[in-house]
Parts: C-alpha cells; structure tokens; sequence
C-alpha cells in the first residue's frame, strides 16, 4: 500500500467515541508502563513572545515514550527543562499550521537528533506537513550532512516520516497510545485538527485552536481531561490596542476563538471531568490572574478546572 493510499484509508475511519473499547500491550495493574503524564510545555496563545508563558505545546508521556503535541517556538528546551528526553520523542502531532503551533516543528526534531534520537518518528499534521518537512531538510542539508560525516550520525531524512491528516478519524495506533483526530473550526486555517489521546490509565484530548466545535463535542464525549484553548473578552481590546490592524484582528480572535464562558459549556457538554485552561489570550500583557480566569469559567462547568502554567504537570 502506498504512503497516500494508507493516509486515505485512515482518514476515512470514524472518529472512535469513549465507548470503544481499549485494547493495550498488557501490563501488571499500576505500573509505571501504564501510567501516563501530561506536561503542559508552554501555554501562551498567539505568535508574539511572551514574557511569562512560552510558545504552545504539550507532551503526553507513557513508559518511556513521549509524544508532542503542537511545537512553538522553543518546544526543545521546554522539555529540558521538564525533564524529558529528547530522544524519547515517538510522536509530533500538529494541530494546524499557525506559526505559533509548528514554528519548532523540523527545529524540534533536528534538536532531538543532535541529542542522539535514533528511532524514526511519526508526524502527524494537515498538509502541506510533507513539503514542509522536504523544506526544512533541504534548508539544513549543510549542518545535517555536517553532522553525519563528523559525527557519525544516521540521516535525519529516515527519521522524520510526516503523515499528512486532512479528516476526522484514527490516526494512531501503538501498543499503549491511540489517538483519534477531528476537525475543528478556525478560520481562516483550515484543516485544523483536536486530537484525542486514549492511554491505558485515561484519555486526553487537546482542542488545537478552534471555535466552539460540535466535533470537539463528540470527540472529547466523557473524557479524563480536555485541554481547551481560552479567550478573556474584557482582556480582548486593551490586548490589541497598540496594533495598527486592531479592528481586524478583533474580529478575527472572535470569529476563531473560544470565550471563557463558551469554553465552560464545550466541557459540561462532552462531559469531561477535569477542565485545563491553556492557549491563553490574552497570555502576556494585560496579564489575567488564575483566579479571573476560574471565576468567568466556573459558572459554566461543575468540574475540575485547571489553569495552566508552564511545566505543569496534570
């Protein structure tokens, strides 16, 4: 089967709900194998730097393997910083192409290379995810070839293996992980992908950037925990008020975001028990306390609500 034939035939699989069954490598009850940890590696929203939050990205780990979702800008050494190997890296899953959620994507991998990564990765992404891995190996063919040559080092080209997601369905499907993607709504981009981690322990699902989303609805549907991107609107204005373009970006930020209270009401609906706020706009300057941010959501969610920092644990 070809790579364009396989992507297809996953594509056209349907998004697999909580009441499907789980089947995993077996594992003595409890063990660590089975134990996953989510890392929120950086929760800032926008492509802008920020002071006090980095660049969107998160880590799903189970046993020894990691998996990452989204890759802004300076993903690598947010997981140094918390602790993960960089060649522990099985998976990247990207939700969609803004700058500020695959600015690091090839970086991350060249990186994890440098730090001796030797077993090829799956990379999962909306297109044009291919060419852009061509691209970003052809851009650093120099100090690649460099390296193999001085180093010893095996080709990143075999490494990196870029699967391209345009629809809704199973995406993933490894001895203890599975992942199901969905489309969700942020327009302009599009596709844009939420994706669903189903571990042994519980599942995960990561909304990317959307709007409200019926599909989120239905993929998050009884899940552990939702990371969900979050937007403060009495924050909106005093955010963009030095941009010359402020008009147009406000109505972009609303028409593709999701509000604190529309956020509460997604998590009631797909009726998950722990709510993680990350994706923050505004994530830098104004700076929201946690405690607004739980006060505008709690009125529409019962549940655990988490608001995210860098490097938390979940």
């Amino acid at each position: 089967m070809t790579r364009r034939a396989m992507l297809g035939s996953l594509a056209a699989l349907p998004i697999l709900g909580a009441q499907a069954p789980l089947a995993f490598a077996s594992e003595a009850p409890g063990s660590d194998q089975e134990k996953s940890r989510l890392i929120l590696l950086g929760t800032a929203g926008g492509p802008s730097p920020k002071p006090n939050r980095a660049a969107p990205a998160q880590a799903v780990v189970v046993g020894d393997a990691v998996y990452v979702v989204d890759c802004g800008n300076g993903v690598a050494r947010q997981m140094i910083l918390a602790g993960l190997r960089l060649d522990a890296i099985r998976g990247v899953f990207v939700t969609h192409h803004h700058s500020d959620h695959n600015a690091d994507y090839g970086n991350l991998m060249l990186l994890a290379w440098a730090n001796n990564l030797s077993s090829p990765v799956d990379c999962y992404g909306p297109p044009p995810l291919a060419r852009m891995t061509e691209q970003f190996l052809a851009l650093n063919d120099y100090d690649i070839q460099t390296r193999i040559s001085d180093e010893g080092r095996v080709p990143l080209s075999g490494l990196m293996r870029p699967q391209e997601i345009s629809a809704g369905g199973l995406v993933h499907q490894g001895a203890r992980v599975r992942v199901t993607a969905a489309l969700v709504d942020h327009p302009p981009v599009t596709p844009a992908l939420a994706y669903r981690f189903d571990c042994p322990d519980r599942s995960i699902v990561f909304s990317g950037d959307t709007r409200p989303s019926s599909a989120l609805v239905a993929l998050a549907k009884g899940a552990d925990i939702l990371v969900h991107e979050v937007m403060h609107l009495p924050a909106l204005d005093p955010l963009i008020a030095s941009e010359p373009n402020a008009r147009r970006l406000r109505e972009h930020l609303i028409a593709s975001h999701t509000t604190t209270e529309q956020v509460g009401r997604i998590a009631t609906e797909a009726g998950v028990k722990t709510l993680v706020l990350s994706h923050f706009v505004p994530g830098g300057h104004p700076f929201v306390p946690d405690e607004i941010w739980l006060e505008a959501v709690r009125p529409h969610f019962d549940g655990e609500i988490i608001v995210g920092r860098d490097l938390m644990e979940v």
